[in-house]
């Protein structure tokens, strides 16, 4: 007599409801920018009456203004995924993977996993949890992996609202940034991101998804393991290193390690002075996570040549954000010109807001906003200005808040487009079509419950 084959669960048959073709329904996000522009334009031409030539102007002032940004942002993508994709972090995640051994056990290590790197660098995480998942993968039967995948990833982009290396917490520590400005100060980390009501939504978030993800099982007919998937990843990391021995003194220069030592020293030993003279949590900021990323590579990839390239193989997965960040910049320019579309949108939210819903307007209009611009850096460049205004307009009403509820609203609606997860794809040689649907099934959840926690929960801290 066979076996009776198990069913999937009751939320695992609602997931599958938002399981559809979401690459003949989603556009690159290039293409959501250029419609967001067409948009804009239009809107500014007709409702505001702007003229030909001072939107165009404002829309070149605008996209050369973030030409700094959009390296930075390239940069920290770059150094982030070459430490992930080194072979001393694959051989620490085989490790890793080895101490459990059920499900769910694998699953709970796979998403409190992703929290925590999600914490240290959002774009190391985007590349270092799938590889997790690999090698749980191998490990544990019954694991969906395209749901694993969804996870980690929701996992990743969820963590960003509590780490400190968040594009507009850690730009807001940063003396002299754009987003400084916008706000009309500098705010360290423990203000806005560890700001009390900002940690009790998180962890409600936290502990939401991994429920989520424990209770949403497959039926057996339905479950597709690692193996039923033809991943091009499952393959050794590449570690770089000449093991020919070096005659001439220019390859002894490519390949002498203590060359890389020295400069990855100076990188922690400027670190730690600066922790110990300014404090943790003002040493915190972009640039300060960008180039102990580029420390730890040095260690990691100690032989010059190798250096380079290592880096040079990561190259590609910044190029989204590099190319996209001043178009955000351009379409900001266009908003802010004299009497343009910026006032009519805060006019408009000054009028239905209070000091209690403005932080769900917040988290609402940016995670609407996110679909267009998919990028926290580009939208709090062209949002940003809208809720700080907003804010000042309405008595009693709490900015930070209003800040957490952009960057929960920009994090949300990362799970419908495709930009930051792509990069997770490409290691595990996987389509967006086989984990939309988990994601937007997640995204209803965090819509509902983001929402309720920004209403309630200032109540009563």
């Amino acid at each position: 007599m066979s076996e009776k084959k198990r069913k999937g669960t009751p939320l695992w048959q609602i997931s599958k409801k938002f399981n559809f073709a979401a690459e003949k329904i989603i556009p690159d996000s290039f293409v959501f920018c250029v419609v967001l522009t067409l948009v804009v334009a239009v809107l500014s031409l007709v409702v505001c009456h702007i003229s030909p030539i001072n939107l165009l102007s404002s829309w070149w002032d605008g996209l050369s203004s973030q030409f700094t940004l959009a390296f930075q942002m390239g940069l920290m993508v770059v150094v982030c995924a070459t430490c992930a994709r080194s072979p001393q972090v694959s051989k620490l995640l085989d490790g890793l993977a080895g101490l459990v051994h059920t499900r769910v056990a694998a699953l709970i290590l796979l998403m409190a996993f992703g929290y925590v790197s999600s914490m240290l660098n959002w774009a190391f995480c985007t590349i270092v949890t799938p590889i997790l998942a690999m090698q749980l993968a191998k490990r544990v039967k019954g694991l969906h992996f395209p749901m694993m995948v969804a996870g980690g990833y929701c996992c990743m982009i969820l963590g960003q609202c509590l780490g400190p290396s968040a594009t507009l917490y850690s730009n807001l520590a940063t003396d002299g940034s754009n987003y400084a400005e916008i706000v009309g100060k500098t705010m360290t980390v423990a203000e806005t991101c560890y700001n009390p009501v900002n940690v009790v939504l998180w962890v409600i978030l936290a502990v939401c998804f991994i429920v989520l993800v424990l209770f949403t099982q497959p039926g057996d007919d339905e479950l597709v393991e690692l193996r039923n998937i033809a991943t091009q990843a499952d393959v050794a990391p590449k570690d770089y290193q000449s093991r020919e021995k070096a005659t001439t003194p220019a390859e002894k220069m490519n390949t002498c390690k203590p060359i890389m030592w020295i400069v990855g020293a100076a990188i922690f030993i400027y670190i730690i002075y600066s922790i110990a003279t300014k404090g943790f949590f003002a040493t915190l900021n972009m640039n300060m996570v960008i180039f102990m990323f580029v420390g730890i590579n040095c260690f990691l990839f100690p032989q010059p040549h190798s250096w380079m390239e290592a880096h040079t193989d990561s190259m590609h997965l910044a190029t989204d954000v590099i190319l996209q960040f001043p178009f955000y910049g351009a379409i900001m320019g266009m908003m802010y010109v004299e009497g343009g579309l910026g006032s009519v949108i805060v006019n408009a939210i000054v009028s239905v807001a209070t000091a209690q819903t403005m932080p769900v307007f917040s988290f609402l209009s940016a995670a609407v906003v996110n679909l267009f611009i998919p990028s926290q850096g580009g939208q709090f460049t062209v949002q940003g200005p809208l809720i700080v205004q907003a804010a000042q307009s309405i008595p009693g009403t709490n900015l930070v808040n209003c800040l957490n509820g952009f960057v929960f609203g920009d994090e949300c609606t990362n799970l419908l487009q495709p930009l930051y997860v792509i990069p997770a794809l490409s290691v595990v040689g996987m389509k967006l079509k086989d984990v939309w649907g988990f994601m937007a099934f997640m995204c209803v959840f965090w819509i509902v419950i983001t929402c309720l926690g920004l209403y309630f929960i200032p109540m009563f801290i």
